[in-house]
């Protein structure tokens, strides 16, 4: 099944300023290929993605985007990119497009997706 998108997530990204705009596109795309079954929606105000609870959200910030993972103190994280001392929020900050760490960051998407499933 391929994630429907929302439309709101669309507005939200056109009004981002390059470079920014261009790592939330990427990661939008990232996290539909990773977690097709995730329901995109907007919370708080940021794209966020859903599978059986909250799962993960894009943050831009000056300069960078955050991807946020709301259980994100279970994740395994080998490659050391999660940041943050939250009760179970982390997140990894991202500063350009061409320099994703696309293997590390869909091991983390596809690791929230198991652990939401497993968690029901």
């Amino acid at each position: 099944m391929r994630q429907t998108t929302d439309p709101r997530v669309d507005a939200f990204i056109a009004g981002l300023d390059s470079p920014v705009k261009e790592v939330a596109e990427a990661l939008r795309r990232l996290v539909g290929e990773d977690a097709p079954e995730a329901r995109e929606t907007v919370k708080w105000g940021f794209p966020t993605w859903e599978q059986n609870g909250l799962m993960c959200s894009i943050a831009p910030a000056r300069g960078y985007v955050r991807l946020q993972f709301f259980r994100g103190a279970d994740l395994r994280d080998p490659d050391g990119l999660l940041e943050g001392t939250g009760i179970g929020m982390r997140h990894v900050k991202l500063r350009s497009a061409d320099s994703l760490p696309l293997d590390a960051l869909q091991a983390l998407v596809k690791e929230a997706v198991r652990r939401n499933v497993a968690a029901g």
